[in-house]
């Protein structure tokens, strides 16, 4: 399946890391296809790999408006969401709007935040609203919330409660790039003054009838549904696993499947799309029983994968 807007998302890709983020093919194309799926995505690892990097160049090459929270123990949900302030002149509370109002967020360090107001981005992130002082407002659309994570075992961490992880529909890292690629950035240095002049080649209109599309014409089979659920109930019956992927998790696989098929040019989903997705949508779903809670669940899911049959074509 040739067409305009495929091409254009991965001529958009192909710049991306091949001029920006040499090196990160992987985590640029989940973040695309957690864009064009609707959904969110969490970049877990060490400081200092380019997640804001990576954040600052798709908000540039998409032509989208961007906003950064710098997550604190000290930040309130206000910070995030934005606060009623008195207007003396107008004699009334004027709504001021923080930074969520923007096609993408870069939430970063988000477990450095406290436990509420990490909670005070679920309904952005599900409902694509915000709720303040009894007033709903309405996100920008497309919007997308790019959150980075620390490891857990760094000082200052607060780790994600379940329900806020199950949100994000992509969880990856992006870990070092080859020794060439490094050695390349360590001589010439920081790009931030390059990804603010980046043109865009994209749109938000571009985007949306994207989504809109993959959403519409990419065919997915009862025979696949089948084994997306089959996959699912694999992990709730895993000895080591104490809830396994949650039906929000099942849509997510589905979305980013069909996402995933758009990319490489057919109109309809096989299983390598499934196999491609399965453990960044749904590894960080996986809620360990408690003597097996440090187990690596990418590996989980990964033996669960060989266990269910691959149906045929």
């Amino acid at each position: 399946m040739s067409n305009p807007q495929r091409d254009a998302i991965l001529n958009a890709i192909e710049t991306v890391t091949g001029s920006y983020l040499q090196g990160k093919v992987r985590a640029v194309k989940l973040s695309f296809i957690a864009l064009l799926s609707g959904g969110h995505i969490l970049l877990e690892d060490i400081p200092g790999l380019g997640k804001t990097t990576l954040a600052l160049t798709l908000a540039g090459i998409l032509g989208l408006t961007f906003g950064r929270i710098q997550c604190t123990s000290d930040l309130l949900p206000s910070d995030i969401t934005g606060l009623s302030i008195f207007n003396r002149d107008e004699n009334r509370f004027t709504f001021i709007r923080g930074p969520i109002f923007n096609n993408i967020l870069l939430a970063d360090e988000s477990n450095r935040a406290m436990p509420k107001t990490q909670s005070a981005m679920l309904e952005a992130m599900e409902e694509r609203r915000v709720t303040v002082e009894g007033v709903t407002y309405q996100l920008p659309e497309p919007f997308l919330v790019i959150a980075t994570q620390n490891p857990t075992e760094q000082v200052g961490t607060y780790p994600l409660p379940e329900s806020q992880m199950d949100r994000f529909l992509i969880r990856t890292g992006l870990g070092y790039p080859p020794e060439e690629v490094e050695q390349a950035i360590i001589r010439h240095g920081s790009i931030r003054d390059e990804i603010r002049e980046i043109p865009p080649l994209l749109s938000a209109e571009a985007i949306l009838a994207t989504q809109r599309a993959i959403r519409d014409q990419v065919y997915l089979s009862d025979k696949i549904t089948g084994y997306i659920m089959k996959l699912i109930l694999a992990t709730r019956e895993h000895p080591l696993v104490a809830a396994g992927i949650s039906t929000r998790g099942g849509i997510n696989i589905t979305q980013a499947a069909r996402a995933h098929a758009f990319l490489d040019g057919r109109d309809y989903v096989a299983p390598e799309d499934v196999l491609a997705v399965a453990i960044p949508v749904g590894a960080h779903r996986l809620v360990c029983r408690n003597e097996n809670e440090h187990l690596d669940k990418e590996e989980i899911l990964r033996s669960v994968l060989r266990n269910v049959p691959v149906p045929l074509a």
